[in-house]
């Protein structure tokens, strides 16, 4: 199940990306030989005569591709509207507008999210929302849904009570009083130190609650979040390059499918919001210089447009085919470390 959610959410992401260069590539009367969805051999071809435009289906769903008249050196057909035909201001808007159609899909789904679901806030009740595995409160029998009605005989009202009754509780052993179905039910807890937060920890989360929001406020905030999580993804691309963040901090396609899968666990509104980021994600990290990527096609385009004339063809392509290599070699390694991760339990 959680490997169709993510070929599902990497899927929408991908055709979102590819739409975006075949709406402005229409709009700018380029002609588009194939519109594909998925790479590899074709399931399925809908195409009304020679003259227009192929729309694919191809076996492997991680994938999909816009094909435009003049971009294959190996098109054998000439087409007086094809892409290297038109202003350079033209091509370079098709080539980004991959990118602005993910980073436009992120807003409006984070906009949706906002307002249909909510925002999620953490709730000061006394219920717990989550039970963290292998904790002391696992081994007690503590459940999500659990209401905390006291710990050591005094009361815990809400979610500062708890955490105030915990703390005070320290490495010894606790009396917790829970209300659990209209039953109240005592257990004996002892809490586990936790260095990072330098506090002794029973490994429970408080609930989470959606605030819906007002349509406005759904636009102002999905606005907000987008640009937020794009200064942060330009942050660690920048720490990528400088070194100070290491490539094991990345994660590939093993553990995004991973992280799908936690996000589809916490519900649709998780599932939203962490496509929207994805989307940021994948919009800024095609943008980079990077061969075979859509960032080094604009560099090749702003040489063209200083120099006056475009790279030879032959040099372009030797140059995304190294680019390609060294990108396929990176993803290799990535890929090596996300399966690390998951058996080491990571």
């Amino acid at each position: 199940m959680i490997i169709i959610i993510a070929i599902l959410v990497l899927g929408f992401l991908i055709v979102v990306h590819e739409l975006g260069h075949f709406i402005v590539a229409k709009m700018a009367g380029i002609h588009v030989l194939e519109f594909s969805i998925g790479l590899g051999p074709k399931l399925y071809v809908r195409q009304k005569s020679k003259e227009t435009t192929a729309y694919s289906l191809r076996l492997l769903p991680l994938g999909g591709f816009v094909r435009m008249a003049g971009m294959d050196t190996e098109d054998e057909e000439e087409h007086a509207d094809d892409f290297n035909s038109k202003p350079l201001k033209s091509r370079f808007a098709v080539i980004s507008a991959g990118s602005v159609m993910n980073f436009l899909s992120a807003i409006l789904l984070f906009v949706i999210t906002f307002g249909l679901i909510g925002v999620p806030a953490a709730s000061n009740s006394n219920m717990i929302g989550e039970v963290v595995a292998d904790s002391p409160a696992v081994s007690a029998g503590l459940r999500a849904g659990d209401r905390i009605i006291s710990i050591n005989e005094a009361p815990t009202r809400n979610w500062e009570e708890v955490v105030g009754g915990i703390r005070e509780s320290g490495k010894t052993e606790m009396q917790m009083v829970v209300k659990r179905e209209e039953k109240s039910l005592s257990f004996s807890v002892t809490p586990r130190y936790d260095s990072p937060s330098d506090n002794y920890q029973i490994g429970i989360r408080q609930q989470v609650v959606w605030q819906k929001q007002g349509f406005i406020a759904a636009i102002k905030l999905g606005l907000v979040q987008s640009f937020q999580f794009a200064k942060m993804v330009l942050v660690g691309l920048a720490g990528l390059i400088a070194g100070t963040i290491s490539t094991n901090e990345v994660a590939g396609p093993v553990g995004i499918t991973v992280a799908i899968g936690e996000a589809a666990a916490g519900g649709p509104g998780y599932l939203m919001i962490f496509t929207a980021v994805l989307g940021i994600n994948l919009a800024l990290v095609n943008l980079l210089p990077i061969p075979a990527l859509d960032g080094s096609k604009l560099i090749f385009l702003m040489i063209e447009g200083l120099r006056g004339k475009p790279i030879a063809p032959e040099k372009e392509n030797f140059i995304n085919l190294i680019g390609f290599a060294l990108l396929m070699a990176l993803f290799v390694l990535i890929t090596y470390n996300d399966i690390a991760r998951i058996i080491s339990g990571g």
